[in-house]
């Protein structure tokens, strides 16, 4: 009877499951792609906060060959797989770099790979893809995306594939066609170990067009960034928790810079677009600090007149900035989950890093790009702030969407 128990305990044993993501460092297209910054977050960032949200899986890698790509996979949360020279070659195929994956992890049941360059990839259609090779049995799932596209032969082959041109049907009329749109491949490891990423009992899972993208060159770039800003996944946390946005002065609205008029006055100056976007936060009801550690008097006068005109609060700290900022927080009875943080300097790393969201101007240094989770496409002094407020606002409303979305969740249609 034992035995019997013991044999059905290993039955119903969970397999574990693994995500990789394959991110090779030298690239035909793009150099080093898969950290360029989309929308402010490395590429292979959206993936991998997916994935991680998904909470499916028993483990999540990037498989790379390359020192800054495993620094920032790292950073987002992965492991990571260093992956040999013989599977790092241009002509290496992703299901020799996954068997490579497999031999050095044996307890791995199932892989799904996951393409770094999926960036509209949220985790409910992971959830609901594993779930079936877990619970219904699928050998294989790949995502594929449902397009209206009339194809032909070739000219010399003259033909047709998939309508008759005497009788073209209506958009609304046809159902169209399913096309791999390569989000992910979900497959056993017995499988790969066969060859294959797709066979055996073998289903698709059907995702939305708008979700559905892909990047491979340069032009793909500005569009895939459009997308991600309406349709990408921006994590699970709540949209109301940011209720305090705190700016360094200068460096951030600020370009840093101090000129001198002939008469020896010192001017500084503000962009006009990021004084526009503080007022955003506050209608949304986002209190602004306006940040200042300096003794300039020329700074001095600038920080009062901003304050005027923004109807911010002026804070000087002095260091450390992260002890005064917690005797603010403890003030006004917040957490550091709903505090947003735009810096600058050395001395701004660890609000940075603690900061429920965080950010930097364009062309900071390697440290605070480092700690911040948004790094600006503006520069200091130039839109910085505003871009920022922008950001803010617009994870606010995706977050908001997003949670009706998965309210009203269902599975995807599926075959084979």
């Amino acid at each position: 009877m034992n035995g019997l128990k013991s044999q059905i305990v290993d039955n119903v044993k969970k397999k574990y499951v693994a995500a990789v993501i394959l991110a090779r460092g030298g690239n035909n297209g793009i150099p080093l792609k898969n950290i360029k910054l989309l929308a402010g977050v490395p590429l292979i960032g959206w993936v991998i906060r997916a994935a991680i949200d998904s909470d499916v899986f028993d483990s999540l890698w990037v498989s790379t060959d390359h020192d800054e790509i495993e620094r920032v996979a790292k950073k987002w949360g992965a492991q990571v797989h260093r992956r040999s020279a013989e599977v790092s070659k241009d002509t290496t195929s992703s299901l020799e770099t996954i068997q490579e994956f497999c031999r050095m992890n044996p307890e791995v049941d199932i892989i799904c790979n996951i393409q770094a360059t999926s960036p509209c990839l949220h985790p409910h259609h992971l959830i609901q893809a594993v779930e079936m090779v877990t619970k219904q049995g699928y050998d294989s799932v790949f995502s594929v995306v449902r397009r209206h596209h009339f194809r032909w032969q070739e000219v010399t082959n003259k033909g047709a594939l998939n309508l008759n041109p005497a009788k073209r049907p209506h958009h609304q009329d046809w159902a169209g066609e399913l096309c791999e749109n390569g989000s992910f491949y979900i497959a056993t490891k017995k499988l790969i170990d066969e060859g294959v990423l797709q066979g055996g009992k073998m289903a698709y899972f059907e995702m939305p067009a708008d979700n559905s993208i892909d990047i491979d060159n340069d032009i793909d770039w500005p569009i895939a960034e459009q997308r991600v800003l309406r349709f990408g996944y921006f994590g699970k946390d709540k949209p109301e928790l940011v209720r305090l946005l705190l700016c360094n002065v200068l460096g951030c609205l600020t370009d840093g810079q101090i000129s001198l008029s002939a008469s020896g006055d010192e001017r500084v100056s503000v962009n006009r677009r990021d004084l526009d976007g503080i007022p955003m936060l506050q209608r949304e009801g986002t209190e602004v600090i306006l940040l200042t550690s300096s003794e300039n008097p020329t700074l001095g006068r600038l920080t009062d007149k901003l304050s005027q005109k923004t109807g911010c609060v002026l804070m000087s700290l002095n260091e450390p900035k992260q002890v005064e900022v917690e005797k603010l927080m403890k003030e006004k009875k917040l957490e550091w989950k709903e505090v947003a943080y735009i810096g600058n300097d050395v001395t701004d790393v660890d609000c940075l890093n603690l900061a429920g969201l965080s950010a930097v101007p364009l062309d900071n240094s390697v440290v605070t790009l480092n700690a911040a989770k948004y790094q600006c496409q503006s520069a200091a002094g130039h839109g910085a702030v505003r871009e920022f407020c922008e950001h803010i606002l617009l994870l606010k409303k995706m977050r908001t969407l997003q949670t009706k979305l998965h309210k009203n969740t269902r599975i995807s249609g599926f075959t084979r």
